[in-house]
C-alpha cells in the first residue's frame, strides 16, 4: 500500500527497506555526489540529485517524525503534496481499498493539523458501516484499532466506538444472508464463528489495554443484552486482566451457563476462565464452587483432546488452591477419561503440563507420593522418551526442593522407580551429555537418602541403587564414594568400640568398594577409587582389604594407555599418572609391611612396575616419580614418621629405627638414584642438554632437602650434580645464586657444618 501511494520508482523502492540512520548516510552519499557532479561542470547530473534528495527529505519526514514534530515544521510545498495525496485517495470508487489505504497512510494527517488524526478516526469507524460482509467488517475494524493505537493510543473513544459498533451488527452472521453463503460454502456455523475470534481479541485488547475495570463492568453488560453470546464472552475474558476477571469469576460462571453452547463449546469458554484463574485468585469463599461447576462441565466431554485441553487448565487452579483430596479426585478423573482407546497417546504435551504443575505446586516428595493417583498418572506415558523426559522433570523438582535427607520407603521406592526407568533408557545411541545428566540427577537423588545410624540398611540401599544403576558410570563412583563415607561414619559414632560387628559391617563396606571398581571403564578413576578406598579400609584398621586394594593399584598401573581421552580430546597420560603416584606415595609413608610380604613389598612391586612401564621416548616424568620415590623412602627413615593413621602401627613403629630395615631402604635409594644417573647420562645429545641440566639441579635439591651429605658418597653426587645443571649453560644464574645462599645460610645452623665445605665445592659458573 505504502508503495502504491508513494509511486516511488528505482533507487527510492528500495530506501524502504532502510532504517533512519540509513536515510541519513544516503543523503550525505548525495550530498557528496552533489558536490562532485558541480565542481565537474555536471549541471543535469547536479539538478538530478538535488531533486532526489527532496523527495527523500518528504519521505523521511513521513516516516520518521520527530517527537516534537507539529505542522508548522512542514512546508507548503510538502503540505500541498501530502494533501494530494488524500484527495486522490479520496477518487478511489470501491470503498475497502479507499478504506484501508487511507488508514495506512493515518499518521500522514500529521502535516495538515494537529487535530487531523483525531478527526479522521471517527470518520474511518462510520465508514466502515458502510461493509455489509460482517467478517470483512470486523477485520477492517482490527486494523483501524491497531492504526489508532500506533498512532494515537490516547484516543479510547475511537477503539471503544469499534467495538459497540460490532456490536449492533453482530446480528448479521444469524441473518439469512450470511447463512445463505455459509450452505453454499459448506461451512458450518461453530467453524465460521471461529474466524472472528483473532479479529475481536485484538480489538478488545486494545480497548483493555490500561483500562479500569469499570470498562469490563460495561462490556459485560452489553455481552448480556446480546444474550451471553459465547464468542464475545470468551474474547472479554482473553482480553482483561486476569485479577479483573478473577474477581466476577462467579458472575462469569453464570454468563456462560446461560450461552448457546451451539455455535461455541461451553467447554472453551471455562477453558479460558481457567487461564485466568492460574493468573490471579478468585475470593476465597467462591473457589470451590467455581471447580466444582467448571468441573461439572469438563468431566462430561466425550471427546479426549477437547477434554485434556480443558483440563490441563484447571489442574493448576485445584492444585493452587485445594489439598490433596481435590488433586487425587481430578487426576483419577483424567486417567479415566484418557485411559480408553489409548487416548493418552495423543495427549502427551498435555499430560507432562498437567504433571510439571503438579510438582510445581506440591514439592513435598512424602505428601506427592501419597496421593494416590500420581503414580497411575505416571503409567499413562506409554512413549519411553516422553516417559524419561517427565521423570528428569520430577527429579528436577525433589532436588530443587528436598531440603533435608529423607528415609522415607513411599518416597524411596517411587523415586527409584523414576530414577530405574531414566537409567533403563541409556543405550549405545545415547548421548554422553544425556548420560551425564541422567547420571547426576540418580546422584542428587542417592545424596538425599540417609538412615541415620541404620548403617546396615544404608549399605543395603546402596547395594540395591548397584543393582538398578549398574549402566551409568558416574552413579557407581558416587556410590563408592557413599559407602567409604559411611565406613568412616561408622567409625566415628563407634567412637573406638570396635565390636565383631562393627568391623564385620566395615569390611562389608569395603568388599562393596572392591567389588565395584573393577566394573569401571576409566582406568584413572579405578587408579584413585582403589587409593581411596585403601585409605578408608586403613582408617578402620582393615589392613589386610588396605593392602588389595594397594595391590589392586600397583597391578593396574601397566595398563594405563599412553593417550587418554579428556572431555572428547586425546591427551597424553603421564602427567595424571604422574600426579596419582606422587598421591600413592604419599599414602605408602604410613602403610605397614605385611609380615608374610618382606620389607617394603609395596615399594618394591611399585618399583617394579615403574620400571618396566614403557615411558615415552622424549619424557622425563620416570626420573620425577624415582625423584619422589626418593622422597618417600627418606621419609622412612626416620625414628618417627610426620604423620600417621589412627590406631595403625606404620613401620616405623614395626622396625624401630632397626639396622637391617634401614639397610634395605639405602639399597633401594642406590637403586632409584642410579636409575636416575643413567637417565641423565641418555640425555648428553646437544637436542637434549637442557633438559639434562633441569633434571641434574632437581635431583640435586631433592638430595639436598632429604639426604645426609656427612656421607662423602652422596656429598660428591651432589657436587657432580651441580657442576652437570651448569656444564653446558642452561642453568639458571639466578636460581645457582639463590641455591647456593640458601645451602650457606644452613650452614650456620647447629650441626650443620657440612653444608659450609659443601659451598665451597659449588663453584658459580659464568656465561660468558
Amino acid at each position: 500500500i505504502v508503495i502504491l501511494v508513494f509511486s516511488c520508482k528505482g533507487s527510492q523502492k528500495e530506501l524502504l527497506n532502510l532504517t533512519q540512520q540509513d536515510y541519513m548516510n544516503r543523503i550525505e552519499e548525495l550530498n557528496q555526489s552533489l558536490k562532485d557532479a558541480w565542481s565537474s561542470d555536471q549541471k543535469v547530473k547536479a539538478l538530478k540529485i538535488v531533486i532526489q534528495v527532496k523527495r527523500m527529505y518528504l519521505f523521511l519526514f513521513l516516516f520518521f517524525f520527530p517527537d516534537n514534530f507539529s505542522p508548522e515544521s512542514v512546508n507548503d510545498t510538502a503540505k500541498e503534496t501530502c494533501l494530494n495525496w488524500f484527495f486522490k485517495i479520496a477518487s478511489i470508487r470501491e470503498l475497502i481499498p479507499r478504506f484501508y489505504v487511507e488508514a495506512a497512510i493515518l499518521k500522514c494527517n500529521k502535516f495538515l493539523s494537529k487535530m487531523g488524526i483525531s478527526e479522521c478516526l471517527p470518520r474511518l469507524t462510520s465508514m466502515i458501516r458502510g461493509i455489509g460482509d460482517p467478517l470483512v467488517a470486523v477485520y477492517a475494524r482490527a486494523y483501524l484499532c491497531r492504526v489508532g493505537m500506533e498512532v494515537a493510543p490516547q484516543l479510547k473513544e475511537s477503539l471503544n466506538k469499534n467495538f459497540f459498533d460490532f456490536l449492533l451488527t453482530f446480528k448479521q452472521i444469524h441473518g439469512d444472508t450470511v447463512q445463505n453463503q455459509l450452505i453454499v460454502q459448506c461451512v458450518e456455523i461453530p467453524l465460521y464463528l471461529t474466524l472472528y475470534s483473532p479479529a475481536i481479541d485484538w480489538i478488545l485488547q486494545c480497548i483493555a489495554y490500561r483500562a479500569p475495570e469499570v470498562l469490563l463492568t460495561e462490556m459485560m453488560e452489553r455481552c448480556k443484552k446480546l444474550g451471553n453470546n459465547a464468542l464475545l464472552l470468551n474474547s472479554v475474558m482473553s482480553a482483561f486482566r486476569a485479577e479483573f476477571i478473577a474477581a466476577r469469576s462467579m458472575d462469569f460462571i453464570g454468563m456462560i451457563k446461560e450461552c448457546d453452547e451451539s455455535g461455541f463449546p461451553k467447554h472453551l469458554l471455562f477453558r479460558s476462565l481457567g487461564l485466568n484463574l492460574a493468573l490471579a485468585d478468585p475470593p476465597e469463599n467462591d473457589r470451590l464452587q467455581i471447580l466444582n461447576e467448571a468441573w461439572k462441565v469438563i468431566t462430561k466431554l466425550k471427546n479426549p483432546q477437547d477434554y485434556i485441553n480443558c483440563a490441563e487448565v484447571w489442574v493448576e487452579y485445584t492444585c493452587r488452591h485445594f489439598k490433596k483430596r481435590e488433586v487425587n479426585t481430578v487426576l483419577a478423573d483424567i486417567i479415566k477419561h484418557m485411559t480408553p482407546d489409548r487416548a493418552f497417546e495423543d495427549a502427551y504435551p498435555q499430560l507432562q503440563s498437567i504433571i510439571q504443575k503438579v510438582i510445581t505446586y506440591i514439592y513435598d516428595f512424602s505428601l506427592l507420593f501419597s496421593v494416590e493417583k500420581f503414580l497411575p498418572f505416571l503409567d499413562m506415558f506409554q512413549k519411553e522418551n516422553v516417559r524419561v523426559e517427565v521423570c528428569k522433570c520430577i527429579m528436577e523438582s525433589f532436588i530443587k526442593h528436598q531440603q533435608e535427607s529423607t528415609k522415607d520407603p513411599v518416597i524411596l521406592n517411587a523415586l527409584l522407580h523414576i530414577c530405574k526407568t531414566m537409567h533403563d533408557s541409556v543405550n549405545a545411541l545415547t548421548l554422553e551429555d544425556e548420560k551425564r545428566m541422567l547420571a547426576a540427577l540418580i546422584n542428587g537423588f542417592i545424596k538425599m537418602v540417609s538412615f541415620g545410624r541404620d548403617f546396615e540398611q544404608q549399605l543395603s540401599f546402596y547395594v540395591e541403587a548397584r543393582s538398578m544403576f549398574c549402566n551409568l558410570e558416574p552413579v557407581l563412583v558416587q556410590l563408592i564414594h557413599s559407602v567409604n563415607q559411611l565406613a568412616m561414619e561408622t567409625r566415628k559414632v563407634m567412637k573406638g568400640n570396635h565390636s565383631r560387628k562393627t568391623a564385620a559391617f566395615v569390611r562389608a563396606c569395603v568388599a562393596f568398594c572392591f567389588i565395584t571398581i573393577p566394573s569401571l571403564s576409566s582406568i584413572f578413576t579405578r587408579l584413585n577409587l582403589y587409593l581411596h578406598s585403601g585409605q578408608v579400609a586403613l582408617a578402620n584398621q582393615c589392613l589386610s582389604q588396605a593392602d588389595a586394594f594397594f595391590k589392586a593399584a600397583v597391578s593396574l598401573v601397566p595398563e594405563v594407555p599412553k593417550m587418554i581421552s579428556i572431555d572428547g580430546k586425546m591427551r597424553p597420560s603421564d602427567a595424571f599418572l604422574l600426579e596419582f603416584l606422587c598421591n600413592f606415595f604419599s599414602t605408602l609413608l604410613v602403610v605397614p609391611d605385611h609380615p608374610e610380604q618382606g620389607v617394603l613389598f609395596l615399594v618394591r612391586g611399585l618399583l617394579n612396575v615403574i620400571q618396566d612401564y614403557t615411558w615415552e621416548d622424549n619424557s622425563d616424568d620416570k626420573v620425577r616419580i624415582y625423584t619422589n620415590v626418593l622422597h618417600l623412602l627418606s621419609a622412612m627413615t626416620q625414628e618417627t614418621y610426620i604423620y600417621h593413621v589412627d590406631k595403625v602401627d606404620s613401620n616405623d613403629t614395626l622396625y624401630g629405627g632397626d639396622s637391617k630395615f634401614l639397610a634395605e631402604i639405602n639399597k633401594l635409594c642406590e637403586t632409584v638414584i642410579a636409575q636416575i644417573l643413567d637417565h641423565l647420562k641418555t640425555l648428553g645429545k646437544e637436542e637434549t642438554l637442557k633438559r639434562q641440566s633441569q633434571l641434574a639441579l632437581y635431583l640435586f635439591n631433592t638430595i639436598l632437602a632429604h639426604g645426609d651429605l656427612r656421607n662423602n658418597k652422596l656429598n660428591q653426587l651432589s657436587v657432580n650434580l651441580w657442576n652437570l645443571a651448569q656444564k653446558h649453560g642452561f642453568a639458571d644464574t639466578k636460581t645457582m645464586v639463590k641455591t647456593l645462599e640458601y645451602i650457606r645460610r644452613r650452614s650456620k645452623q647447629p650441626e650443620m657444618s657440612h653444608f659450609a665445605d659443601l659451598a665451597l665445592r659449588l663453584p658459580l659458573q659464568s656465561r660468558t
